[in-house]
């Protein structure tokens, strides 16, 4: 159960800006490396998606076409999305735990050791 915390005093202040600390070099660092995945990612996928959908629609034949049995280019492609989906999940979690988290975990032990009773507060409450 959280519990009720109350409102800073008249004249304090935060004892860390977060807004201020997005102008860091390294959150600046971080916020690039994570959009240079995920833009490009989020393009290609969306791209294959709408390639399957438009093929699905309007090139039925090519789409019907056996490939073994009852097993078609169509189904195929319908599978391959899935398959795409868990690649990209695991692309980004490689990616995340190579490029993104060590700098995340420096930021965040900056942010601790700047204001300790923010994040021991926070971490209290989520017990």
């Amino acid at each position: 159960m959280a519990t009720e915390q109350s409102p800073p005093e008249a004249g304090t202040t935060a004892p860390v800006d977060f807004t201020a600390y997005q102008q860091n070099p390294q959150f600046k660092e971080l916020r690039k490396r994570h959009r240079s995945f995920v833009f490009p990612m989020a393009v290609f996928f969306l791209l294959w998606y709408f390639l399957y959908v438009l093929l699905a629609s309007y090139a039925t034949d090519f789409m019907s076409t056996p490939v073994w049995g009852n097993i078609n280019i169509g189904l195929i492609m319908g599978l391959l999305q899935f398959v795409t989906t868990f690649a990209i999940t695991m692309g980004y979690v490689t990616y995340a735990n190579r490029k993104l988290d060590p700098i995340a975990a420096d930021i965040r032990h900056e942010l601790e050791v700047a204001a300790p009773e923010v994040f021991n507060e926070q971490s209290g409450a989520n017990k």
